[in-house]
């Protein structure tokens, strides 16, 4: 077991009305990731942020070509095309660079990020995935482990959990992929101080979420 635990987050292609759509409009993108951000907690009072990472991806559609980010994508993450232009890596280099960020620690997202940054982008791509699904959790079953309320969880969004909590994280952007990561870090790390979640569960994924009595 180890002592410390990842959060991470990843933005991924859209356009406007794309969600409703499912992806699956003539025009829509392939719902491939083009920001991950990640931060290492530690597990022992007073639970730490430790370390960050943050890397833009240049994205490609199915048959190897780039893709431009709509503006939705752009405005929603502050990402823009010309950064993509300047700062992306393919995409292997940059789940390779992940995976060794990661070492042994379990991955937490709020909700299961891990299918637009591994499942679908690697299939798109064509290349073998560098971290197994069991690696990776859903945050949401640690909040219903701190018993908090299903209906509060289903109305979340990991920006704005803090303000839920009554927390502020007052230089992390949301839908921005290190920014969302750090929002969701801080609440995780606000409920293993008020012990309503055990740090030993943020190291077992595939525990059950029941929450705590």
């Amino acid at each position: 077991m180890t002592d410390t635990a990842i959060v991470y987050d990843c933005e991924f292609l859209t356009a406007t009305g794309a969600p409703r759509r499912f992806w699956c409009g003539p025009l829509d993108p392939d719902p491939v990731v083009f920001q991950i951000g990640a931060v290492r907690i530690g597990l022992s009072a007073p639970f730490p942020e430790l370390e960050r990472f943050s890397v833009v991806i240049a994205p490609r559609d199915r048959f190897g070509a780039p893709v431009t980010l709509d503006p939705l994508a752009e405005r929603l993450t502050g990402v823009t095309n010309a950064r993509v232009a300047a700062e992306g890596l393919p995409l292997d280099r940059a789940l390779g660079s992940f995976s060794v960020f990661a070492g042994d620690d379990a991955l937490w997202s709020w909700g299961k990020d891990e299918f637009n940054m591994i499942a679908i982008s690697c299939y798109v791509a064509g290349i073998a995935p560098p971290l197994p699904a069991a690696r990776f959790g859903n945050a949401a079953a640690l909040l219903h482990a701190a018993g908090v309320a299903l209906d509060d969880i289903h109305r979340l969004r990991s920006n704005t959990l803090p303000d839920h909590f009554g927390l502020t994280v007052p230089d992390a952007r949301g839908h921005d992929a290190l920014g969302d990561a750090r929002m969701v870090a801080v609440v995780l790390r606000h409920l293993m101080d008020r012990g309503r979640l055990h740090p030993d569960r943020m190291t077992r994924l595939g525990a059950s979420p029941a929450p705590a009595p």
